[in-house]
């Protein structure tokens, strides 16, 4: 299964999602690179929202756009449905994601979501059911029992685990993966003492999530147009050779350290 724009057009390797500080014009620019993949948490990320307007308006069928909502209430989550349809003025979305599926949650209370979601798409108001979880065990569950259509799961440099499970499960199933966090929430591009080659750049992250055969989409969330300029080199560049990625591994390695940092390194 892959995942297509109204008109049948494959989304791009590379999403724009929203970021708090965005610059204007953001949105355009992906836009006119060859992004038609964009995601937003909520309806706070203003200046993507703006921005994702007109295009909308003129390329509704050739655009994908994609959000959720870590809110278990269905009648909560209806009325959220509602508000994006209003405010981007459409009748469907794209992919809707049960978001941040984790231990914590009720499992019959993420089953209810889901079975929601598929009822969405049944009437048309969706096209796609989403899930996006850290913990490696959820998304099995998630990928066995066939319960979503797509899975935004975290892995970058640092974070490789999903490569022993998650991702050739999702591989065996034909369920497109989502990465996020690429860049470690920036820690990848920090460097470290022990790595004299350097910090790896936004679009080295990108092109190593992006070499695994399992990782359909590469989300980036820029602050600045300089940024999203630098990051959308990745829709033209090659692919990360064997060596390359052996080197961002035992980078990812210092990076991820001793797993101090509870946040981080949780479910890695």
């Amino acid at each position: 299964m892959d995942i297509q724009t109204l008109q049948g057009q494959p989304v791009s390797i590379l999403g724009l999602a929203g970021h708090q500080t965005m610059e204007p014009d953001c949105a355009a620019m992906a836009h006119a690179a060859g992004i038609n993949y964009f995601f937003f948490y909520n309806l706070s990320y203003a200046a993507l929202l703006e921005g994702l307007k007109p295009i909308l308006a003129g390329y509704r069928t050739n655009v994908a756009i994609a959000t959720g909502s870590l809110d278990r209430d269905l009648g909560n989550l209806r009325q959220y449905l509602d508000r994006v349809r209003r405010h981007l003025d459409t009748d469907i979305v794209d992919v809707f994601f049960a978001e941040y599926v984790s231990p914590a949650d009720d499992w019959e209370q993420i089953y209810a979501v889901l079975e929601e979601l598929h009822n969405w798409k049944i009437k048309g108001w969706i096209r796609y059911v989403g899930a996006t979880v850290h913990s490696r065990p959820l998304a099995l569950e998630l990928i066995k029992g066939k319960q979503c259509e797509v899975l935004m799961h975290r892995y970058n440099m640092a974070h490789r685990s999903a490569e022993e499970t998650v991702l050739p499960a999702a591989l065996r199933a034909g369920l497109p993966v989502m990465a996020f966090t690429c860049t470690r929430w920036g820690a990848l591009l920090k460097g470290h003492p022990d790595w004299p080659a350097g910090a790896a750049r936004a679009t080295d992250c990108y092109r190593f999530c992006l070499q695994h055969p399992a990782i359909r989409l590469a989300l980036t969330a820029p602050a600045t147009k300089a940024q999203l300029e630098e990051n959308l080199s990745v829709l033209q560049a090659a692919q990360l050779m064997p060596k390359e990625v052996a080197a961002w591994q035992a980078y990812g390695d210092l990076i991820y350290g001793a797993g101090q940092d509870t946040f981080e390194t949780k479910w890695p």
